[in-house]
Protein backbone atom coordinates (compact mmCIF):
# COMPACT_ATOMS: atom_id res chain seq x y z
CA UNK A 1 0.00 0.00 0.00
CA UNK A 2 0.90 3.40 -0.90
CA UNK A 3 -0.07 7.14 0.85
CA UNK A 4 -3.13 8.31 -0.34
CA UNK A 5 -5.42 10.96 -0.63
CA UNK A 6 -8.98 10.29 1.24
CA UNK A 7 -12.25 11.73 0.23
CA UNK A 8 -13.97 13.77 2.75
CA UNK A 9 -17.28 12.26 4.10
CA UNK A 10 -20.17 14.40 2.10
CA UNK A 11 -22.34 16.88 4.76
CA UNK A 12 -25.73 15.12 5.10
CA UNK A 13 -27.26 18.20 5.46
CA UNK A 14 -26.48 19.14 2.54
CA UNK A 15 -24.83 22.61 3.23
CA UNK A 16 -23.18 23.22 0.07
CA UNK A 17 -20.66 25.77 1.45
CA UNK A 18 -19.62 23.05 3.70
CA UNK A 19 -19.39 20.71 0.99
CA UNK A 20 -17.47 23.04 -1.10
CA UNK A 21 -14.80 23.42 2.00
CA UNK A 22 -14.58 19.83 2.63
CA UNK A 23 -13.80 19.46 -1.09
CA UNK A 24 -11.26 21.73 -0.87
CA UNK A 25 -9.28 20.32 1.45
CA UNK A 26 -9.77 17.00 0.22
CA UNK A 27 -6.06 16.80 -1.19
CA UNK A 28 -4.68 17.63 2.32
CA UNK A 29 -5.94 14.49 3.59
CA UNK A 30 -3.49 12.09 4.04
CA UNK A 31 -3.37 8.70 5.11
CA UNK A 32 0.31 6.88 5.28
CA UNK A 33 0.07 2.94 5.96
CA UNK A 34 2.77 1.25 8.20
CA UNK A 35 5.99 0.57 6.13
CA UNK A 36 5.08 2.73 3.62
CA UNK A 37 6.04 6.60 2.71
CA UNK A 38 9.61 7.46 0.93
CA UNK A 39 12.69 6.99 3.31
CA UNK A 40 16.13 8.13 3.12
CA UNK A 41 18.93 7.05 5.09
CA UNK A 42 20.92 10.07 6.80
CA UNK A 43 24.15 9.83 8.93
CA UNK A 44 23.05 7.30 11.62
CA UNK A 45 19.22 7.04 10.92
CA UNK A 46 16.05 5.99 8.38
CA UNK A 47 13.93 8.72 8.21
CA UNK A 48 10.49 7.60 6.54
CA UNK A 49 8.01 10.92 5.13
CA UNK A 50 4.69 10.89 6.58
CA UNK A 51 3.67 13.93 6.05
CA UNK A 52 5.47 17.13 4.28
CA UNK A 53 4.98 20.74 3.57
CA UNK A 54 3.90 19.60 0.21
CA UNK A 55 0.81 17.74 2.16
CA UNK A 56 0.61 20.52 4.75
CA UNK A 57 0.40 23.86 2.88
CA UNK A 58 3.74 24.08 4.43
CA UNK A 59 3.13 24.03 8.07
CA UNK A 60 5.09 21.09 8.85
CA UNK A 61 7.04 18.09 7.92
CA UNK A 62 6.19 15.04 9.56
CA UNK A 63 8.73 11.76 9.84
CA UNK A 64 9.23 8.90 11.56
CA UNK A 65 12.77 8.02 12.68
CA UNK A 66 14.64 4.83 13.41
CA UNK A 67 18.03 5.64 14.85
CA UNK A 68 20.22 2.25 15.27
CA UNK A 69 22.26 1.29 18.51
CA UNK A 70 25.76 3.91 17.91
CA UNK A 71 23.42 6.31 15.25
CA UNK A 72 22.78 9.23 15.30
CA UNK A 73 23.77 12.62 13.52
CA UNK A 74 26.32 15.14 14.18
CA UNK A 75 25.88 18.37 15.96
CA UNK A 76 23.93 20.85 13.99
CA UNK A 77 21.98 23.77 14.29
CA UNK A 78 18.65 24.65 12.23
CA UNK A 79 17.78 28.35 11.99
CA UNK A 80 14.53 28.53 9.97
CA UNK A 81 12.79 25.34 12.15
CA UNK A 82 11.77 24.16 15.42
CA UNK A 83 12.45 20.46 15.64
CA UNK A 84 10.15 18.17 18.11
CA UNK A 85 10.69 14.67 19.33
CA UNK A 86 8.42 11.82 20.34
CA UNK A 87 10.28 8.68 21.51
CA UNK A 88 8.15 5.77 20.76
CA UNK A 89 10.57 2.82 21.30
CA UNK A 90 14.34 2.78 22.42
CA UNK A 91 16.04 5.66 23.95
CA UNK A 92 17.93 9.03 22.43
CA UNK A 93 20.83 10.51 24.43
CA UNK A 94 20.30 14.29 23.26
CA UNK A 95 22.39 16.90 23.65
CA UNK A 96 21.09 20.15 23.46
CA UNK A 97 22.87 23.78 24.17
CA UNK A 98 25.30 22.24 26.59
CA UNK A 99 22.92 19.96 28.37
CA UNK A 100 22.42 16.40 28.03
CA UNK A 101 19.14 14.73 28.34
CA UNK A 102 18.29 10.97 28.22
CA UNK A 103 14.69 11.06 26.19
CA UNK A 104 13.04 7.25 26.52
CA UNK A 105 10.28 5.88 25.50
CA UNK A 106 7.22 8.10 25.91
CA UNK A 107 9.24 11.12 26.22
CA UNK A 108 8.98 14.58 24.36
CA UNK A 109 11.28 16.94 23.54
CA UNK A 110 11.16 20.43 22.00
CA UNK A 111 14.40 22.02 19.72
CA UNK A 112 13.61 25.77 19.16
CA UNK A 113 15.18 26.99 16.13
CA UNK A 114 18.76 28.48 16.75
CA UNK A 115 20.28 26.58 19.27
CA UNK A 116 22.69 23.73 18.50
CA UNK A 117 21.95 20.16 19.25
CA UNK A 118 22.46 16.61 18.60
CA UNK A 119 21.05 12.65 19.40
CA UNK A 120 22.42 9.25 19.67
CA UNK A 121 21.08 5.98 20.10
CA UNK A 122 23.18 4.84 23.16
CA UNK A 123 21.07 1.86 23.79
CA UNK A 124 21.94 -1.84 22.80
CA UNK A 125 18.38 -1.19 20.94
CA UNK A 126 16.67 0.73 17.93
CA UNK A 127 14.97 3.76 18.84
CA UNK A 128 11.83 5.05 17.18
CA UNK A 129 10.89 8.66 16.97
CA UNK A 130 8.40 10.95 15.50
CA UNK A 131 9.97 14.10 14.46
CA UNK A 132 8.29 16.95 13.94
CA UNK A 133 9.52 20.35 11.97
CA UNK A 134 7.75 23.75 11.96
CA UNK A 135 7.59 25.14 9.84
CA UNK A 136 7.88 22.87 6.54
CA UNK A 137 11.09 22.99 4.19
CA UNK A 138 13.66 20.93 5.68
CA UNK A 139 12.14 17.79 3.71
CA UNK A 140 13.83 19.02 0.92
CA UNK A 141 17.43 19.25 2.02
CA UNK A 142 16.68 15.40 3.25
CA UNK A 143 15.71 14.33 0.39
CA UNK A 144 18.11 16.00 -1.86
CA UNK A 145 21.46 14.87 0.96
CA UNK A 146 20.55 11.84 2.24
CA UNK A 147 20.31 8.09 0.00
CA UNK A 148 16.84 6.80 -0.81
CA UNK A 149 16.03 3.68 1.15
CA UNK A 150 15.58 0.09 -0.97
CA UNK A 151 15.39 -2.16 1.57
CA UNK A 152 13.58 -1.05 5.25
CA UNK A 153 14.71 -4.10 6.79
CA UNK A 154 18.62 -3.81 5.91
CA UNK A 155 20.81 -2.76 8.32
CA UNK A 156 22.29 1.47 7.64
CA UNK A 157 24.51 2.05 5.43
CA UNK A 158 28.21 3.60 6.48
CA UNK A 159 27.82 7.52 5.76
CA UNK A 160 29.61 8.18 2.72
CA UNK A 161 32.32 10.68 1.62
CA UNK A 162 29.07 11.47 -1.10
CA UNK A 163 26.90 12.10 1.54
CA UNK A 164 29.06 14.41 3.65
CA UNK A 165 29.85 16.50 0.56
CA UNK A 166 25.71 16.97 -0.45
CA UNK A 167 25.08 17.55 3.14
CA UNK A 168 27.99 20.20 3.23
CA UNK A 169 26.70 21.73 -0.03
CA UNK A 170 23.33 21.97 0.83
CA UNK A 171 23.18 22.91 4.28
CA UNK A 172 23.71 27.12 3.57
CA UNK A 173 20.37 26.95 1.43
CA UNK A 174 17.99 25.52 3.98
CA UNK A 175 19.33 27.36 7.18
CA UNK A 176 21.06 24.69 8.83
CA UNK A 177 24.63 24.65 10.36
CA UNK A 178 26.63 21.21 10.83
CA UNK A 179 29.22 21.77 13.68
CA UNK A 180 32.27 19.43 14.17
CA UNK A 181 31.35 16.04 16.40
CA UNK A 182 31.46 16.77 20.03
Amino acid sequence: MTPQTISPLVDPSGDSALQASQSALQHMVRYVPAGTGPAYWGPGSRMTFLATGKETGGAFFLSEIMVPPGGGPPPHIHHREDESFHILEGALTVQVGGNTLDASAGDFVYLPRGIAHSFKNAGNVNARAIVLITPAGLENYFAEVFDPVTDRSAAPPPVSKELIARALAASPRYGLVLLPPA
